[in-house]
């Protein structure tokens, strides 16, 4: 039975019972926990701890995994695998465990013919947890298996939590008898190799609590809902049903092992060193063609280098076959053909599966090629000296130089019998990180060295800009640097600065931000953008990552702009030349720009004011802005002499070097600026402007804030909001809120007034007790203790020179209390001139205080104060206190 016809009968089975068929979700997991979803309940999760509704009371699914853990093992074994399915079927407080065994039992014993998987029963072996006598009755009494082939196990194979504080219960293990030549009989107590796992069924009826691994925490009690959670196999079922010794003899793994032989001439089961080269690049790819059907693209970070990785080991294993010719386009053919039947997508999606493998075939290839001399180099010189470990420069300058990933260096170099200085390696790549950001940060702030991008710019010339008039066009890479250094090529994953002929990015300058997109090659390697320079005038720098396939100098490219970014920087650019005029308009030609940044649906503006705007003005120059967008100007730019644009009145910003040509920026008969940024056609296409607020930036110099557009209109509809919330609370119109507002706020501070006196009155009123309670310490009167807790540390003043007061003067007086504020111990402490006479300054004893609370204080001989983080230790600190009057007096 081929697997397409397992899945096909799965989901068919239960859905004639009554289950929706909820089809696989994307290997990229929607959980911030998981890289990519790998198990089948993974979509489920949300349903069983509550956090959501489930879509039915049952449900079935057969869910695409991916499982990266071990994957140094993938073809060592025949059991370990990257990717594989799990059909499973759930229950939300529907049926439960007899219910789940009869489903289970019948679909595996029922004939084909019925619909079933025609497994013998006879040779189905059953495990239980040691303590679910109720699983156990049932698989006796109501399915009829003989005792003997019922065996009871303890938590760690039977009984499952997600390894947190939530749902959590018994499994039951359906296994398979393989016969006995799988090894020695006794069941899967014995041997797990004869009597193979195929359907895990998870009976959750308790709550767990918190605890460590699989064993380690509380039962709280049953579930008022009990679920059901199973888990079956598709390639262990396909081994038994297709009758073969391992899942890498299965239908879908096969024929991607048949395609390698067909590619290299070498024949699976010929030897066990080809036969774990054919095992990973069986698995591995299969397991690529999937990730990138669901989105993955190979790159150096989370799943992306999962995807890299298993990549570059099934290419490199089928160079040690002795394919000498590219390979992965024939193999992810035989993949997507082979899985299409049940995942159809990757037949509709196949130009761009191929497109992404490809590109990584042919990027890792150059570098394997480059990459292993050194490595074979390096590693005849580590075994030469005598060494058991190779260097991590070494590592590093394979990585650095030639793009070849630590994992294949390590397991290359573990094939030879030497390690890998793991922790020189990360040092180093770390010590690049922190200079790449430096670096990056210098050429941010203009102190690069800029020789690099001359070159570029004497070499091939200035760049022409065409973006005005199009957000999309054909162009030519004419420079490129890695690393900040000229480079004729760049692979997949590398950070690149590209240079074109022509391009219709904007770069950054004039108050505008840059444009951001991507750069696609006719090789279908993609670049993409996230900032544009000018770090020489006329050479355009678009700064950004390569995302899939091999960039090379020279070649053909075709460059677009992210349109919606774009259209909202230049609503905001619009809505800067609008406050501007409007501003002086209001304020007069003082208000002249001082800076400005106009990003996607806000801007802000500096402009010379030697005051703060009063508020009515500013609600002014927005309704005026507002009128101007309701008038539908047209905007226009056009090309003239600067003597020419002054001339016709253009304001230009102060501080900026002009050419002879400038362009100028028309909104109707309202502004007239010079400038080279990019703007909407019309006024009306602003929609909506608001002005937000203004502050000081320095001396003369003030800031507005604006949003344009939609994201003016969502401020205001979270302020309506807010005002409607308002009103009810306080029972007012709109108009009425200010006046009611202040109202409460004024009751409301005299209140805390009258509570602050209260409070004061309470402490106070404890001075007479405290002072008739004074200790003698060698003829030193010493009041010690702790007030109330929230006793302010002005009130805790107030009530020492109180207490000190009360007590003659004629005796050495020294007053220390303690209190607890916002979770902190906080002192005061006072002596009197006698006591001072005799050494006891209070910063003294002060300091001795907080030291023990685990702070410090200060202050002056009569009267100090200190806190700590410690309230636990006030006893403490009070006894500290006491000992150095003891010892001071």
């Amino acid at each position: 039975m081929e697997s397409a016809e397992i899945r096909r009968r799965w989901l068919s089975f239960f859905e004639e019972r009554g289950h929706t068929v909820v089809p696989s979700a994307s290997l990229i997991a929607d959980d911030p926990t998981l890289l990519l979803v790998n198990a089948g309940m993974v979509p489920f999760k949300p349903y069983f701890l509550g956090e959501a509704k489930p879509p039915a009371p049952r449900a079935t699914s057969v869910q695409k995994c991916v499982r990266t853990p071990d994957i140094e093992e993938v073809g060592k074994t025949t059991r370990h695998g990257t990717f594989f399915q799990m059909c499973g079927n759930f229950s939300f407080g529907d049926y439960f465990k007899e219910g789940a065994i009869k489903f289970a039992w019948e679909l595996l014993t029922s004939s084909v013919a019925d619909g079933g998987y025609g497994l013998d029963p006879e040779r189905l072996w059953i495990t239980v947890y040691k303590e679910d006598d109720e699983a156990e009755q049932i698989w006796r009494d109501v399915i009829g298996v003989p005792a003997e082939r019922i065996q009871r196990l303890g938590m760690g194979p039977n009984f499952w939590s997600m390894g947190v504080p939530g749902p959590c219960g018994p499994c039951s293990e359906i296994n398979y008898d393989r016969g006995p030549e799988f090894g020695e009989e006794g069941g899967p107590a014995v041997n797990d190799e004869r009597y193979v796992e195929i359907w895990n069924l998870v009976f959750m009826q308790y709550e767990r609590g918190a605890g460590e691994g699989k064993e380690d925490f509380p039962i709280l009690g049953e579930l008022p809902s009990k679920n059901i959670d199973t888990g079956l196999g598709l390639e262990r079922l396909a081994m038994i049903l297709q009758g073969v010794q391992n899942m890498y003899e299965t239908d879908t793994l096969r024929v991607v092992m048949d395609k390698a032989t067909e590619l290299t001439g070498v024949r699976y089961g010929a030897e066990h060193g080809s036969d774990v080269s054919m095992r990973v690049v069986a698995d591995h790819i299969r397991t690529s063609v999937m990730l990138i059907g669901d989105g993955v693209t190979p790159g150096n970070e989370g799943r992306g280098y999962v995807l890299r990785r298993i990549m570059r080991r099934a290419i490199r294993n089928m160079r040690l076959l002795g394919a000498t010719e590219p390979v992965v386009a024939e193999l992810a053919d035989v993949v997507i053909k082979t899985m299409g039947e049940q995942y159809p997508e990757l037949i509709t999606d196949r130009k761009r599966i191929e497109t992404v493998a490809l590109a990584e075939e042919a990027a890792f290839l150059k570098t394997l090629k480059a990459g292993t001399n050194i490595l074979d180099t390096a590693i005849t010189d580590t075994k030469s000296g005598g060494g058991k470990v190779l260097a991590g420069d070494k590592a590093f300058l394979l990585h650095d130089t030639w793009g070849f990933p630590i994992d294949l260096t390590l397991e290359m170099a573990a094939e030879q019998g030497l390690s890998v200085d793991e922790d020189g390696f990360r040092r180093l790549m770390k010590q690049q990180r922190e200079q790449a950001k430096a670096d990056a940060r210098a050429k941010k702030t203009g102190h690069a060295d800029v020789s690099a991008y001359r070159l570029v710019a004497d070499q091939s010339g200035t760049t022409e800009f065409t973006g005005y008039t199009h957000t999309e066009g054909e162009s030519t890479i004419v420079g490129l640097l890695v690393d900040g250094m000229p480079s004729p090529a760049a692979s997949e994953g590398d950070e690149v600065e590209v240079v074109l002929d022509r391009t219709p990015f904007y770069a950054e300058g004039g108050g505008q931000l840059a444009d951001q997109g991507r750069i696609k090659l006719d090789t279908g390697a993609v670049i993409q953008i996230r900032d544009v320079q000018q770090p020489v005038p006329g050479v355009s720098v678009h700064k950004g990552s390569v995302q899939v396939g091999e960039v090379t100098v020279g070649a053909s490219a075709y460059a677009a702009i992210d349109i919606r970014r774009r259209r909202a920087i230049a609503r905001a650019h619009s809505a800067t030349h609008l406050t501007h005029q409007a501003l002086r308009d209001a304020l007069g030609p003082t208000a002249a720009q001082a800076g400005s940044e106009n990003s996607p649906g806000r801007f802000r503006f500096d402009f010379g004011s030697p005051a703060a705007v009063p508020g009515t003005v500013l609600t002014d120059v927005e309704q005026k802005i507002n009128e101007v967008l309701a008038r539908e100007l047209d905007v226009q730019a056009e090309i003239m002499s600067i003597d020419e644009a002054k001339k016709q009145g253009a304001i230009a910003e102060f501080g900026e070097k002009y050419g002879e040509r400038v362009r100028v920026v028309t909104i109707g008969d309202f502004s007239k600026e010079l400038c080279g940024g990019t703007h909407v056609h019309n006024t009306a296409q602003l929609g909506l402007v608001k002005l937000l607020g203004e502050s000081s930036i320095g001396s003369g110099v003030r800031r507005i804030e604006a949003l344009v557009g939609v994201d003016a209109y969502n401020f205001l509809a979270r302020e309506h909001t807010v005002v409607a919330q308002l009103q009810e609370l306080v029972k007012g119109r709109p108009e009425e809120l200010p006046e009611k507002i202040s109202g409460m706020l004024a009751k409301l501070k005299d209140a805390e007034k009258e509570i602050e006196k209260f409070r004061a009155e309470k402490v106070l009123a404890a001075a007479a007790g405290l002072a008739s309670g004074a200790k003698d310490v060698r003829g030193v009167a010493l009041v010690t203790g702790q007030v109330p807790d929230g006793t302010s540390a002005d009130d805790l003043r107030k009530l020492v020179l109180d207490v000190r007061g009360r007590i003659p003067g004629d005796r050495p007086v020294v007053v220390a209390l303690f209190a607890v504020a916002g979770g902190r111990p906080l002192t005061v402490i006072a002596t009197n001139e006698a006591a001072r006479e005799r050494g006891l300054k209070a910063g003294d004893l002060v300091r001795a205080a907080a030291k023990t609370l685990g702070g410090g204080g200060g202050g002056k001989p009569d009267v100090a104060q200190g806190g700590g983080q410690n309230p636990d230790a006030i006893g403490d600190a009070v006894a500290a206190v006491e000992r150095l009057v003891a010892e001071t007096a």
